[in-house]
């Protein structure tokens, strides 16, 4: 693949050409020059865009793509599609289809299944077998097939002599065990955050207690093995505090947000709109300032979209009944911008690919072309227009979003939307 950017301003601390405007040469997937004008006589592709800027690839650490099982909620071909079109380069996929992935098998059908796409795609294994908390998988194997991570999506480790022995083994071979924040027996049957609004709304309320006492419990467990944790998908204050203090200890534990959690709060909830149904669910506007703080101060290791596709007959239903989820690769990076600045958002956007044992690439010559391109400055009301994923429960509808993504130039392909 051969391709010429035009005036394309570069956003990315780690390059020679930071905050400058520059045409870019691309050949053969690299990158073979960098000047101020370049010309084209080999009649390559020349990519010319509004507001042109380019960046390190974005990195997503948490999507579901249904396939295999749930293909009607969306397929990796096309969740491929939609992450390049959005702007990200690489995304980890979750394990929560049917079956769930969680052997060497799996793990090289998902695989396959994302051969020769411009978005890389890497596979967590499922912790347990079936993510039914009883008996461990196949981790070792899993690891050796190309998973990045073992995590249940969603479903709490309830044992904690089972996450302890997971944590133990995975030290072994530098495996990532993943632990979701939420002690089950204390959310009980809650469907929304514990506060003013679940008692104003009549909805069963999923109180901060059940995730914190549930992240304590698992920092708990990682200074006694001295294993390896990723809590996923944080959302309350204390949870910040607690993490930040396990980090001061120098445990080896990160984290992640989702992007909804940071910019959306409980208030949404008056019209009982099913989209804004998602686990852990949206809390108040003091833990998404404390959010903030952390991602500000690196107590949070890195931001996911935790896009999660869900077919109508499961979301257009009473909200006692409807499943959890939300897209949000597609608004991901303009919902960032609403409460960051660019420099940061990119930033933001681009960190945690180390954990997961995924190699970064800076926008200088002779590096792999892994780039995102897109326009911090658009202003737009995001709708159903919007959306590129089969499924269309996104949080966001009717959200004024700033930026848009233009789409991606990675292994040796290129994707605009």
């Amino acid at each position: 693949m051969n391709a010429l950017i035009k005036s394309a301003t570069i956003v990315d601390s780690k390059s020679d050409f930071h905050n400058e405007t520059v045409d870019i040469l691309i050949e053969k997937g690299r990158i073979a020059k960098i000047s101020k004008r370049i010309s084209n006589p080999d009649n390559y592709k020349e990519i010319k865009l509004d507001n042109l800027h380019v960046s390190q690839g974005w990195f997503d650490s948490s999507v579901s793509f249904g396939e295999p099982g749930y293909e009607e909620r969306e397929t990796i071909e096309n969740g491929l599609k939609t992450a390049a079109q959005s702007g990200f380069t690489d995304v980890v996929l979750n394990a929560n289809s049917n079956p769930v992935i969680d052997s060497y098998a799996d793990i090289t059908f998902v695989k396959s299944k994302a051969q020769n796409k411009a978005t890389s795609l890497y596979p967590i294994g499922a912790l347990t077998q079936s993510s039914k908390g009883v008996d461990l998988a196949e981790l070792f194997d899993m690891k050796n097939a190309g998973a990045v991570a073992f995590y249940d999506y969603q479903k709490p480790i309830s044992n904690p002599n089972l996450l302890k022995i997971a944590l133990q083994y995975a030290s072994n071979f530098d495996g990532l065990v993943c632990s979701f924040p939420q002690e089950s027996k204390i959310s009980g049957l809650g469907v929304v955050n514990e506060h003013i609004n679940s008692t104003r709304l009549g909805l069963k309320g999923n109180p901060a207690l059940a995730e914190e006492l549930q992240v304590a419990r698992d920092l708990f467990l990682l200074e006694y093995t001295d294993g390896k944790l990723h809590i996923p998908t944080i959302s309350t204050a204390k949870s910040v505090e607690l993490i930040r203090a396990a980090k001061s200890k120098k445990l080896n534990v990160t984290c992640s947000v989702a992007i909804h959690n940071l910019v959306l709060t409980d208030d949404t909830l008056d019209g009982f709109d099913t989209r804004y149904k998602v686990l852990p669910p949206l809390r108040t506007q003091e833990d998404c300032d404390a959010l903030i703080e952390g991602l500000k101060d690196g107590t949070i290791d890195m931001v996911t979209t935790d896009h999660n596709p869900i077919d109508i007959e499961d979301k257009k239903v009473e909200f006692d009944h409807a499943k959890y989820g939300t897209i949000g690769l597609e608004s991901a990076f303009g919902a960032l911008q609403t409460i960051f600045t660019t420099k940061k958002t990119i930033s933001i956007l681009t960190q945690g690919k180390a954990i997961f044992g995924i190699e970064s690439s800076t926008i200088n010559e002779g590096e792999i072309a892994n780039l995102s391109l897109f326009n911090p400055e658009k202003r737009y009301t995001f709708s159903k227009n919007d959306i590129s994923s089969r499924s269309k429960n996104s949080a966001f509808f009717g959200v004024e979003l700033k930026g848009k993504s233009y789409g991606i130039i990675a292994n040796n392909k290129i994707v605009l939307k």
